[in-house]
């Protein structure tokens, strides 16, 4: 067993009937433990497949980020940043755009609207075609909402790792712009984990920053941006140390998860080097 395999094995001890890790780097799959073709519940990392769509259409010219979209005053732009003002579910705002970040599955949904509108085309079907196929997922679909609902195995993550690595379907500039606070300053509350000021944000991506407590480990690099799902999933990014970690799991998030996650990702960096 090598010194990545030894790391990711800290997971035994989860206590989760099912549990699929990789790390991965530019060039693949640095180690892997568990069933990487079972599929799972993705949750909320299905926001990071939905921001790049529309990271995506903003390039090709068919939406703009500072369009209005979604309550008064706000933008899509606003809506990848979870600074709309939405709440987490619900159509009515609770408080103007960019005064506080509200985390919110409906904003996501209203952007799986406004793409589905502007392509003609299901969500589901726009999701596969400007994502899922070209990076080789085809074991991952929508079974559910564009803000929580895609289904797919390990080696589907590892892909969508791999791209947010060296990115092909969107420039490197709109990765780093998407990587980088939007809305600097704001406080809000992080579901599960609390009320964190800043609650830093970029166009689709949660970013480490300062934050404490935090998901991802100690040893994770101020840069490191990803996302985490109520089922349990996990995908960060670290560009400091040129590295990703993949997680799906049968065990729905918890404060478990608070515990269990960072003293993994420090394992996986400190065997990473």
């Amino acid at each position: 067993m090598g010194v990545m395999d030894e790391a990711l094995a800290v997971a035994r001890g989860w206590e989760a009937p099912a549990v699929a890790l990789a790390a991965v780097g530019p060039g693949g799959m640095l180690a892997t433990t568990g069933d990487a073709e079972r599929a799972h519940d993705w949750a909320s990392v299905t926001k990071l497949v939905t921001a790049l769509a529309t990271l995506r259409a903003a390039e090709d010219g068919i939406l703009s980020l500072d369009e209005p979209a979604g309550p008064p005053g706000a933008t899509v732009r606003h809506l990848l940043a979870h600074a709309a003002g939405l709440g987490f579910e619900g159509s009515v705002p609770l408080s103007p755009p960019a005064r506080t970040r509200v985390y919110s599955n409906s904003g996501y949904d209203l952007l799986g609207a406004l793409l589905a509108d502007r392509v003609g085309r299901p969500i589901g079907a726009v999701l596969e075609e400007w994502v899922l196929a070209p990076l080789g997922m085809t074991r991952t679909t929508l079974v559910g909402r564009p803000s929580a609902g895609l289904s797919g195995p390990l080696e589907d993550l590892v892909r969508l790792a791999g791209e947010l690595l060296r990115p092909t379907l969107v420039a490197p500039g709109t990765l780093a712009e998407a990587t980088t606070v939007a809305f600097p300053g704001l406080a809000g509350v992080l579901p599960g984990i609390g009320r964190l000021d800043p609650l830093d944000w970029g166009l689709g991506f949660e970013l480490r920053d300062a934050k404490t407590p935090h998901w991802t480990g100690t040893r994770n690099s101020s840069r490191t941006f990803g996302h985490f799902g109520g089922s349990g999933a996990f995908l960060w990014v670290d560009p400091a140390a040129d590295l990703a970690l993949a997680c799906l799991t049968d065990r729905p998030f918890g404060p478990w998860a608070l515990d269990a996650w960072p003293v993994l990702s420090d394992a996986v960096l400190e065997a990473h080097g």
